[in-house]
Order: C-alpha cells, then sequence, then structure tokens
C-alpha cells in the first residue's frame, strides 16, 4: 500500500485504484538512486500543498497529533477527523478533516507552516516519496519508493539530494512505518482469511488503535492484562506508555480476530 497524502478515501474504490495505477507508473527509486528536494519558506509554493488532501491517518499518527496537541481521543476524533472504513477489510481508518475554508486548508496549517511540524503524520513526513510494501514468503515487509513529482512543487529545483534511505532518516519515519506496517499487516492478514468484521470488532479496533486512553481504562474494567500472559514489566509499561498500549493493542486485536499472535497468548 502506498502511503501517500493525495491518496483518495477508501469510500471510493474507483479512485483508489487510479491513484496506485498512477503511483505505480512513475519510476522507481532503487538502491542508492537520488532525487532533488527541499521543502522550506524560501521555496515559491511553501504551504501551497497543504490543501484540499485526503490524507490517512494511522493509529500512530493519531497518538503522535493528539499528545503533541495535549488532546484526548474522543475530542480530537471529534473536532479533526473522518472516520471511514477500509473498503476491502472493513477496518477503520482516519482521515485528517480539512478546514470549511473555500480551500479546504489543513487545520494545522499556519502562515508560518505546519503548526504541528514535530508531530505531523507520515504522510506529511514521507512526501514527495511514494512508498509501497508488501510481505515476502518470510514475512519481511519490502519496500519500494516512487518520487510523486507534482508539477506545482518547487522543491524539486531545490539542489539537495537525498536516497529514500536518507529521506526516511531525515524525516524521522522509522516509528511511524514500523506501527504503520504493524497495523496493515493485521488487515493483511484478515484479507486473507474468510472472516467477517462485525460492527462490534469495528467499533473495539477504533477504540484499541486510535483511542488507547480510553483503551486502558476497557482493559482495568475487564481485567485484561490477567486474560494474557504479559511479563509485569511490561504491564507497567503498557498502562503508563501509550506507545507501548498501542503494540499490546495490536497483538491482542490478533488473538480476538485470529486466536493467535506471533508475541501474545491466552492465560491458561
Amino acid at each position: 500500500m502506498f502511503v501517500d497524502p493525495h491518496d483518495a478515501g477508501p469510500d471510493d474504490e474507483s479512485a483508489v485504484q487510479d491513484t496506485l495505477e498512477y503511483l505505480e507508473s512513475l519510476p522507481q527509486l532503487a538502491g542508492d538512486d537520488t532525487f532533488s528536494f527541499a521543502c522550506h519558506p524560501e521555496v515559491s509554493c511553501f504551504n501551497a500543498c497543504c490543501r484540499d488532501l485526503n490524507m490517512p491517518l494511522s493509529p500512530y499518527d493519531v497518538l503522535r497529533l493528539r499528545q503533541g496537541l495535549g488532546m484526548d481521543s474522543t475530542t480530537f476524533i471529534k473536532e479533526y477527523t473522518v472516520i471511514e472504513q477500509y473498503p476491502n477489510s472493513g477496518f477503520p481508518v482516519l482521515f485528517l478533516k480539512m478546514t470549511d475554508s473555500i480551500e479546504q486548508e489543513c487545520p494545522f496549517l499556519s502562515e508560518e507552516g505546519c503548526s504541528v511540524y514535530e508531530n505531523r503524520s507520515a504522510a506529511c513526513r514521507t512526501y514527495p516519496l511514494g512508498r509501497a510494501t508488501h510481505l515476502d514468503e518470510n514475512g519481511t515487509v519490502i519496500e519500494q519508493f516512487v518520487v510523486v513529482k507534482e508539477d506545482h512543487c518547487k522543491g524539486f529545483d531545490e539542489a539537495k539530494q537525498w536516497t529514500a534511505t536518507e529521506w526516511l532518516k531525515d524525516q524521522g519515519l522509522d516509528e511511524y512505518n514500523y506501527f504503520a506496517d504493524r497495523y496493515m499487516s493485521i488487515i493483511s492478514r484478515f484479507i486473507d482469511t474468510d472472516l467477517e468484521l462485525t460492527q462490534k470488532r469495528v467499533q473495539m479496533a477504533l477504540l484499541a488503535f486510535y483511542q488507547l486512553d480510553h483503551f486502558k481504562g476497557f482493559m482495568e474494567d475487564m481485567n485484561l492484562m490477567d486474560r494474557v500472559n504479559v511479563p509485569e514489566e511490561r504491564r507497567e509499561k503498557i498502562m503508563n506508555d501509550e506507545k507501548e498500549r498501542l503494540l499490546f493493542a495490536m497483538e491482542w486485536m490478533e488473538l480476538i480476530l485470529f486466536g493467535t499472535s506471533t508475541t501474545l497468548s491466552h492465560s491458561s
């Protein structure tokens, strides 16, 4: 799946297909291939790309943004997102809600640039690259990259050269991609089964992946930590660190959906 700030929404399957075909028509970056790009206030189109976007937010994107804004998940989701479902699986996906102005700007856009820059989403960080992933026969994530070169973007006229690896490191994408790939691996595994994602499980996925503050209360009410095998020191991390809780949520949802997880098991 390509992670790109201009992806179509999951409710429009033909638009998704058109987007994928467009991205797959672009030349791939391989090995040490480089591209020229820089974005800063002196570039003439600065801020122009932060408008009229269908921008998906991964569970980790939502976590970083709402923590940076100091918001609870209910308020953040209501104010800044639109909830949709992936058409081929039914899993929830949140999209950033653009403003109601005629230009439909990103709600975090200011004259100085991005007001949440330190916690901006993976799609913003990855651009101008498109990233595609698939699993090899051993379950290892294989990455492919293309340069999404749009006519309006003057950042490509800058002299700075990057490889894909250098760009991802510079943009701080390691954790973003780790959690995104973890989530997509669950979805891919689900698609390969004949299972049905009931509405109750859709709501559970929304709670576990996107509302980690409320998921903590659910865990406490259900004595969830006593139902699975988790070392005591990790239990404390899960309850106090939302990144660790997100990882646990993904493991737990695997148990709920498939009955097995490579990293978590039911207690006897």
